[in-house]
């Protein structure tokens, strides 16, 4: 005999076998059903783990209260093998073993569930206590301490058998001394701001070593904005690009160092780079890997970047990336002010408010962009293959993120039809040159003719602007315009200090004779940095060209390693 239930037909039988399992285990407690999934888990075949049981136990493992040693171990114990690590106590039954290939992390237990620490041991390394592992388990919070121990897997996401992994992870580490080292060497300072400068125009940008398993950090670039809004909220600048420093597999092999490649103390070039030591047999090997940067946030990067950077790395990028796109479709599917229930339409228009209720109307011509120069793909990695590469790739990946924080300023939650130009003070369209140059068209209230701001972003560190209108050219203003923009990194804001100073400059009948005027930047232009900014910060901003960078721009960041050499932990 059979019934129907929402399920469908279900066989009586089974209904009276469920009814009878019920009653009997009605009175048992929830430790008790939890030995007894544990121990049907441990009956299956062939390791493979039954779905549904493997679901039953994680929800008991949830429903439990965590007041033992016990409670606590089994929650590990199901932890590790949600992420694909091996578990075992301790002989004394005080500490639990939560184990991988390349790492191992120890969980000191006491009595009632309680931790005493949590140290993490990488290959070849003595255990280190971790406090923001040991913080979570101590409050319970047993999904991050899972979340943690899946991005510290993730790190040693390396290809291979256990032994291929050693070596990968050994060259990853080689890497990460001569890329401190690189970083470590002597320089001229260009920026007022120490941290600015070493993010900026360090070698390799601000280089940050692992902590509790996490790899190398690399901040390569900072925008003023990101940089004032750091600033403002914790005290310290940490809202730039990074890259981190981390290991991938591949297809093919290739040759990767087995020890460091820089002397100690290191020689340099007649550039100031590192002279390094030829890749042979005998300090390297050939390994079914690369060395990777992995870029946070992922980079929309231009094609033509993308084939400088493969001739860098000798062919280890692909030439051809698979899926490219208009750049400036790229950047407002990842900007933070972009709208994306707007689509990419041809004449997309935004509407850019500013400080003191001024608005500004950008338009790019879709057809326009969509040109093969300005075609990019979005990049989450660089793979690469020796620790000289570096240096040259962060100067390309410098280049493409000003490029972007230049188009972006352009961008806002605020889209519309041509017909909102009416809506704001000054109306822009942006139009593709070449791969590092665009043209901003516009015309100004007072005058019938167009006017075009030609803009050149030779690199991240040097930038030029041509402003061209009829019976009006002043190369004073196009350098003058240039040092705006280096320092405010924002069309928006550069444009009104064009439309303001060409205003002041057809009212005066004679140039003002100013010792300032050529290297400030007016007080109007001081007050906002970026309009994606709150009004209060903006007050703080200053975009003024500095007249001396540093007053100790000819002594070197680290100058008294040059004679006294580098620390040891680098050696």
């Amino acid at each position: 005999m059979e019934f129907k239930s929402e399920r469908g037909p279900v066989c009586m039988k089974t209904k009276t076998l469920m009814s009878e399992l019920k009653s009997k285990y009605a009175e048992k407690s929830w430790n008790e059903s939890f030995q007894l999934v544990r121990r049907c888990m441990e009956k299956t075949r062939d390791g493979r783990v039954c779905e549904p049981i493997a679901k039953c136990l994680q929800k008991i493992n949830e429903a439990l209260n965590v007041s033992s040693s016990a409670a606590m171990v089994s929650r590990l114990e199901m932890i590790a093998k949600q992420r694909g690590l091996g578990s075992h106590l301790s002989p004394t039954e005080t500490v639990c073993y939560l184990t991988a290939d390349l790492f191992y992390i120890e969980v000191l237990l006491l009595p009632g569930g309680r931790v005493e620490d949590v140290r993490v041991a990488h290959h070849g390394e003595a255990p280190v206590s971790s406090p923001s592992l040991l913080q979570l388990l101590r409050m319970k919070q047993f999904e991050e301490f899972s979340l943690k121990l899946d991005d510290l897997a993730s790190f040693y996401n390396i290809p291979g058998d256990s032994d291929v992994k050693i070596k990968v992870y050994s060259s990853l580490r080689h890497l990460e001394t001569d890329l401190f080292k690189i970083s470590h060497l002597p320089r001229s300072l260009r920026e007022s701001d120490l941290h600015i400068d070493l993010i900026m125009n360090g070698r390799i940008g601000n280089v940050q070593s692992g902590r509790e398993g996490s790899p190398m950090t690399i901040e390569y670039y900072i925008s003023p904005a990101d940089a004032l809004m750091g600033l403002s909220s914790t005290g310290e600048v940490s809202a730039g690009r990074v890259a981190l420093v981390t290991a991938g597999s591949t297809d093919s092999s290739h040759r990767l160092q087995m020890e460091s490649l820089i002397s100690s103390p290191p020689q340099v070039d007649s550039c100031g780079f590192p002279v390094f030591q030829p890749l042979t047999e005998a300090c390297s090997l050939l390994l079914p890997a690369t060395f990777l940067l992995k870029l946070q946030p992922p980079l929309p990067v231009l094609t033509s970047f993308i084939e400088k950077m493969g001739k860098i790395t000798d062919g280890v990028i692909a030439e051809k990336p698979l899926q490219v796109e208009p750049l400036h479709k790229l950047l407002l599917k990842t900007s933070r002010k972009y709208n994306p229930n707007t689509s990419c339409t041809d004449g997309l228009q935004f509407l850019v408010p500013l400080p003191g209720s001024e608005c500004h109307s950008y338009v790019f011509p879709g057809a326009q962009w969509s040109c093969e120069n300005w075609n990019g793909a979005l990049m989450d990695a660089v793979p690469f293959s020796h620790p000289g590469h570096v240096p040259a790739l962060l100067e390309i990946l410098r280049h493409q993120s000003a490029i972007s924080v230049l188009l972006e300023s352009c961008f806002s939650k605020h889209s519309h039809s041509r017909d909102a130009a009416l809506l704001s003070e000054l109306t822009c369209e942006l139009l593709p040159e070449s791969d590092h140059c665009f043209s901003i068209t516009f015309s100004l209230h007072e005058s019938e003719h167009l006017a075009v701001l030609h803009v050149a972003v030779v690199d991240s560190h040097q930038m030029s602007c041509k402003l061209l209108m009829p019976d009006f050219m002043d190369h004073e203003l196009d350098e003058y315009i240039s040092r705006v923009l280096m320092r405010c990194m924002s069309i928006p804001i550069t444009m009104r200090a064009v439309c303001r100073r060409v205003a002041s400059l057809r009212t005066r009948p004679a140039p003002v004779s100013d010792p300032d005027e050529s290297e400030c930047v007016p007080a109007a232009v001081q007050e906002d940095i970026s309009v994606s900014l709150t009004p209060d910060f903006c007050d703080k901003a200053n975009t003024d060209a500095f007249v001396n960078p540093s007053p100790c721009a000819s002594l070197g960041v680290y100058s008294h390693w040059a004679t006294a050499g580098l620390p040891a932990e680098l050696v």
